[in-house]
């Protein structure tokens, strides 16, 4: 029974208007008293733009507010986008984490390998599943993935129910299970369903997206064609793609060799839940440099550009066992995320200049995305009928396209809603009613903390000037008392006159000081910031630029 002041309410921290750091939660209650759930925690990963910064994460703070009041974490499933902040933000909110067999195996892989994690509790739910989370029910609808054991989520509330696709395709011939489980959907469709929450990841691609079955056909065939080593790089979770290659590369008669750590986990752990069967053992790196060219295949991470990767360096020459050679076949089984264009190329490059031929989805078939086009999605508007649709997971471009389908396939309330709008979907028509921050913090190292707090935007600026220290000693008398030291970091070597950069600093330093009369130089801060500004004009006078300088002022006696 609805309490008569509870509201039903949908509130994205991650995921609407970008692709990657997905983050829902649900709310239901009272304004002032909402029992919530959060479905995925997900990262996305930093560009140039963000220099040392290793992930990029949802700003949670709303949610440590309302952690009395959060009763779940629930994961659709194990990507990176979708599960990759559960270790760093999960400790502060310490809440019952719901996930399926294989995103808790590769939870518990990563803690594994990197020490510093805590070990996080996981209740098995799976496709199938229900659970009862506070005012929630909810359960698992198996969906085809680009992973094992993805899932939807219907959630059940006083107030009506929700559909959340997560990510999912329709692909009736896929290289692992599970098939979209279109019974199920037309089945709570039949129920009822208020709201559904829907992937917009392809949603200005018409058409249906090709099987997984007809790329490993196609795989199959290039690694037949091949003359010499085959190497295709794929996402580590993608185990399905994984098993395609491996037994396209048996049948050819070639062994396999898996590099890169993520992978190798990912893999080790399908091979514990059974997900591997069939599938004759990987050979390891050692033996790579003693088996025939056209007997061996790799596998191996590295397909957005990632520089320490193990596709990187092999496009660098830098790993000790495994390398290609002129005539050798890279098959990039992926597409890139927006933003890795840049990255991947320079390792294509790196590839081209050894000689080794490069194949991509624009030339064969040898990747097919997970995420529905458009035939699909209004599939999916078939089977469930909702009140209101709400696109999720994508740019605003790709949110458009949805809304746009969605009016167009008779959906009557399609609501734009992006990062931090709170979308009330009940009672009422589907109105946003307010909006929290949903910023972003940074993991750097070992700490976390905001752009400010991290000192991300100096290290922006500096990345673009330079830095000079300089330290100046006076004695007693407010003279010299020995040569200034200028130490310029990151500043061209030399201006246009050839002379050295350090000296042209070390003049502007000498004149600063010396223009000041010597009664006056008892304002030890006013000397400071006159080497500082002389330092910085001289450099933008030979140079173009202002470096970040910093001055030290120091008096003997």
């Amino acid at each position: 029974m609805a309490d008569n002041n509870a509201e039903l309410v949908f509130l994205p921290l991650g995921g609407l208007g970008e692709i990657g750091m997905n983050l829902a939660l649900y709310g239901y209650g009272p304004a002032k008293k909402r029992e919530w759930i959060m479905v995925d925690c997900g990262v996305t990963f930093p560009g140039p733009d963000l220099p040392g910064v290793d992930l990029v994460l949802p700003d949670i703070e709303f949610v440590r507010e309302q952690r009395d009041n959060l009763k779940a974490m629930i994961i659709t499933h194990a990507h990176e986008d979708h599960f990759g902040a559960i270790a760093t933000l999960w400790p502060g909110l310490n809440v019952p984490v719901y996930a399926s067999p294989f995103t808790a195996g590769l939870l518990e892989a990563k803690r594994e390998y990197d020490s510093w994690m805590r070990e996080i509790p996981v209740t098995i739910f799976k496709g199938g599943d229900t659970i009862n989370v506070g005012p929630f029910t909810v359960e698992g609808v198996p969906v085809n993935h680009s992973i094992p054991e993805p899932m939807a989520l219907a959630i059940r509330t006083p107030l009506g129910n929700i559909v959340h696709t997560g990510d999912w395709k329709i692909d009736h011939a896929p290289t692992l299970g599970p098939k979209t489980d279109e019974a199920r959907f037309r089945a709570i469709g039949d129920e009822g369903v208020l709201a559904l929450m829907c992937d917009s990841t392809n949603a200005m691609r018409d058409g249906v997206s090709p099987s997984e079955d007809e790329v490993s056909a196609s795989l199959r065939k290039v690694i037949e064609n091949a003359e010499g080593r085959v190497a295709l790089t794929t996402f580590s979770s993608n185990i399905g793609r994984i098993r395609s290659i491996a037994k396209a590369a048996d049948e050819a008669g070639r062994q396999v060799l898996l590099l890169g750590s993520s992978l190798k986990r990912a893999v080790a752990v399908a091979r514990d839940l059974g997900l591997m069967e069939g599938v004759k053992p990987f050979v390891d790196e050692d033996e790579f440099g003693y088996i025939p060219r056209d007997k061996v295949v790799a596998i191996l991470t590295g397909s957005q550009g990632e520089s320490r990767a193990a596709l990187a360096k092999l496009s660098r020459d830098e790993m000790r066992n495994v390398a290609l050679a002129a005539g050798d076949l890279v098959v990039f089984s992926s597409r890139a995320i927006p933003g890795n264009e840049k990255a991947i190329q320079e390792i294509k490059n790196g590839l081209v200049e050894q000689g080794v031929h490069i194949l991509t989805d624009g030339e064969a078939l040898v990747h097919v995305s997970g995420h529905p086009r458009r035939n699909e999605l209004k599939q999916m508007y078939e089977w469930i009928r909702p009140e209101i649709l709400v696109p999720v997971h994508g740019e605003a471009q790709h949110l458009t396209a949805q809304k746009e389908l969605g009016e167009q396939s008779g959906i009557a309330q399609v609501p734009r809603v992006r990062n931090g709008d709170m979308l009330r979907l009940a009672p009422g028509p589907a109105e946003v009613i307010g909006h929290v921050e949903a910023g972003r913090v940074f993991k750097d190292g070992k700490l976390i903390g905001g752009f400010d707090e991290m000192g991300i935007g100096d290290r922006r600026k500096l990345s673009f000037v330079g830095h000079v220290s300089v330290n100046v000693v006076l004695n007693s008398k407010f003279e010299f008392s020995g040569d200034p030291d200028v130490v310029p970091i990151g500043l061209p070597g030399f201006d246009d006159d050839d002379e050295k950069m350090e000296d042209v600093l070390f003049d502007a330093v000498l004149g600063a000081v010396e223009s000041i009369p010597r009664s006056r130089r008892k304002d030890l801060g006013m000397v400071k910031e006159a080497i500082r500004r002389s330092v910085r004009a001289a450099a933008n006078e030979c140079w173009g630029k202002k470096p970040v300088v910093t001055v030290f002022v120091n008096k003997l006696g």
